[in-house]
């Protein structure tokens, strides 16, 4: 018994211990050293409402302490590495109360894209090959990152394009268990709209594509369900005039989710 009450004690120990150095790093201020690198390699901070900033600070201070970040090919591991990916992961969660990326404890960094293998299956048959990319996101496992991309992204924030949000919208999405376009809502959002609005724009991205026509949302959003939401949010973030004048529903409804307006930013 003396054991069990002991084991008891230690984990309950630790829990509140664990707890305890959250709640600090949430409410302290960034270092002067990363909020200098905050404010030089990721502008939108520097627009975001002064309660905004405080929160991104706090999620930025947690997000270094718990995510172990891991250079490939040679990259040197950085604080100007951490601090930029944590402050635009953090972006997508700024908002949201208890909302963490849980199941997330390590990123890879790569200097520049990198190849990935792809695995495809035609009947009997298995065949692999290399693909490019500048990001991944793993179901329950990490992020990769290339460096370039993840800091131009940050640098340039009125493309549309940005592979760290990208990713981490992909973090969110698998929330549920499943990477396919409907992430975990919150209690006051419905899910049945939440599905007619995507479905309805996911379809419409679809058909533009195929007839060739001019499309605001990234085209690569149409592989998918899954895509059309990350790249829905990279618009979201970058573009938000772009956005809601294509398409106000989808627009409110990302502005449900992340509770935030971005067009307030700019």
């Amino acid at each position: 018994m003396s054991l069990v009450v002991g084991a008891g004690l230690f984990i309950g120990g630790r829990w509140a211990y664990e707890r305890r150095r959250r709640e600090e790093l949430l409410s302290a201020p960034l270092q002067p050293a990363h909020k200098k690198i905050v404010r030089a390699r990721v502008p939108v901070y520097n627009r975001l409402p002064l309660d905004l900033r405080k929160r991104l600070d706090g999620l930025i201070n947690r997000f270094i302490d718990e995510v172990k970040f891991y250079g490939q090919e040679g990259l040197e591991i950085t604080d100007d590495i951490r601090v930029t990916i944590a402050a635009q992961a953090c972006l997508l969660i700024v908002n949201k109360d208890n909302r963490w990326f849980r199941s997330l404890r390590s990123i890879f960094v790569y200097p520049a894209a990198f190849k990935s293998k792809l695995l495809s299956v035609d009947g009997h048959v298995h065949s692999e090959r290399a693909a490019v990319r500048t990001g991944e996101s793993w179901s329950r496992g990490p992020v990769i990152l290339a460096w370039d991309h993840a800091a131009y992204g940050a640098f340039a924030p009125h493309d549309g394009e940005n592979v760290v949000l990208h990713e981490f919208a992909h973090q969110l999405d698998d929330e549920t268990g499943v990477t396919d376009g409907s992430p975990l809502l919150d209690a006051d959002q419905s899910a049945s709209q939440w599905a007619r609005t995507f479905q309805r724009a996911f379809k419409r991205l679809r058909d533009d594509v195929h007839e060739g026509r001019d499309t605001v949302i990234n085209p690569y959003g149409a592989t998918n369900p899954a895509e059309f939401f990350a790249v829905a949010t990279e618009l979201f973030f970058e573009r938000p005039n772009d956005l809601r004048e294509h398409d106000r529903e989808l627009y409110d409804q990302l502005t449900h989710y992340y509770r935030l307006d971005p067009i307030e930013w700019y």
